[in-house]
């Protein structure tokens, strides 16, 4: 087992010993400090698990936090962008922007539409998509025929993009939007792992025609599993409530589904549950970036690893704190994250490239010779908002 104190005067343990303690921690904790147990038994008393007055209340809360207009429920953030770019119409005919550095959920909701991820590069030694290359990429394999974007290989349209705000950054939206601009492609934002995040004082999520946001039991506030779709659009909003409600009509006493509907619906509990946590979403993001700027004091002088910060013009959520191993101790990686754990503190690796895994491993992708480095060096560290308390 690897002797982390020999080998390095200031390393990764010891900075995670001064900061946390010798406590063992999770990765990342649902934070319950609220009316949780309140609003739940009230869903209990009144015998409204499925559906009742916190489904209202909770998209209410979200759209008065993140300032878009309309924001539907679902069951979850896959759901929450498979609807998404079903309203966009996605089919088999249509290729689809979206980073090899994700959630395998991400991708798998570009598939159920039937449409093909084309994977897409990071930027060197950050996690969100390298905006630039990508664009010096598109003009040397794509065309623009009738405001729409070929793919000179594979024929098909290249329709959308999917931004991934990675672990809580925002994504360069200026840089985004004007790509998308210039190559006729939609936004649909993957903002799961972003609530309470900003760019330019924007809520990311609300840039792109339609943006999604995840509940799930490890994200900022949760809802147990649950996810939101956020548009300003007043038609595609009321589209997105009908298509994630089995397309259902009501007519007197009769249900008519007037075509292919989804139950994607959350339930009344999981909103109560997250209209709980959304009271308190202040006081958490407080402890968020209280906790990175421990992180980033105790290890600012180290030469081993680096805090991933928030870029330019933006204002991060923090969701997962992030350090990158020098590239010298890339080979050692998995043994440092094998000793930590055994120690009791919780740190992963990242996702593995969505493109090297075996149902995608054939879709068209550009080099992702950043992403294959940023891949190997990055170590996800203990980022539960309540650690410090």
């Amino acid at each position: 087992m690897l002797n982390l104190r020999k080998n390095y005067q200031k390393n990764l343990f010891q900075i995670l010993q001064k900061v946390i303690g010798k406590k063992k921690v999770a990765l990342h904790e649902p934070y319950i400090f609220g009316n949780e147990k309140k609003y739940l038994n009230d869903c209990i008393k009144n015998n409204q698990l499925t559906y009742g007055k916190f489904n209202k209340q909770f998209e209410k809360s979200v759209c008065k936090f993140t300032k878009a207009k309309y924001c539907i429920g679902v069951v979850n953030g896959t759901s929450a962008l498979h609807l998404s770019l079903k309203l966009l119409g996605c089919n088999e005919k249509h290729e689809i922007l979206v980073p090899a550095l994700t959630f395998v959920g991400t991708v798998n909701a570009i598939n159920y539409t039937g449409s093909h991820p084309h994977f897409i590069d990071s930027e060197k030694d950050f996690v969100n998509m390298d905006i630039v290359k990508l664009d010096k990429y598109l003009s040397k394999i794509a065309k623009l025929k009738k405001n729409k974007l070929y793919n000179k290989k594979t024929g098909r349209i290249i329709k959308a993009i999917i931004p991934v705000h990675t672990y809580g950054h925002p994504v360069n939206m200026d840089k985004l939007l004007k790509l998308s601009k210039k190559f006729k492609l939609e936004i649909v934002e993957d903002a799961a792992e972003g609530l309470g995040s900003y760019f330019k004082n924007k809520h990311v999520g609300t840039f792109g025609k339609l943006g999604i946001i995840s509940f799930n039991g490890n994200k900022i506030i949760t809802t147990g599993g649950g996810g939101v779709i956020l548009t300003n659009n007043k038609t595609l909003a009321a589209k997105a409530k009908h298509l994630s409600t089995t397309a259902k009509v009501i007519k007197g006493y009769d249900l008519v589904h007037n075509q292919i509907g989804y139950n994607y619906r959350i339930s009344n509990i999981s909103s109560a549950l997250g209209c709980a946590q959304m009271e308190n979403i202040k006081k958490i993001l407080k402890l968020k970036r209280n906790l990175f700027r421990n992180y980033n004091k105790n290890m600012r002088k180290n030469s081993f690893f680096k805090l991933i910060k928030e870029p330019k013009n933006s204002k991060s959520n923090y969701w997962l704190q992030t350090i990158l191993v020098e590239s010298n101790l890339i080979y050692k990686k998995d043994q440092i994250i094998n000793f930590l754990n055994s120690a009791g503190y919780s740190v992963r690796p990242a996702w593995k490239l969505i493109n090297e895994i075996k149902p995608y491993k054939k879709k068209p992708k550009m080099n992702l010779d950043n992403a294959k480095l940023l891949q190997k060096k990055i170590i996800n560290i203990p980022s539960s908002p309540q650690i410090l308390l």
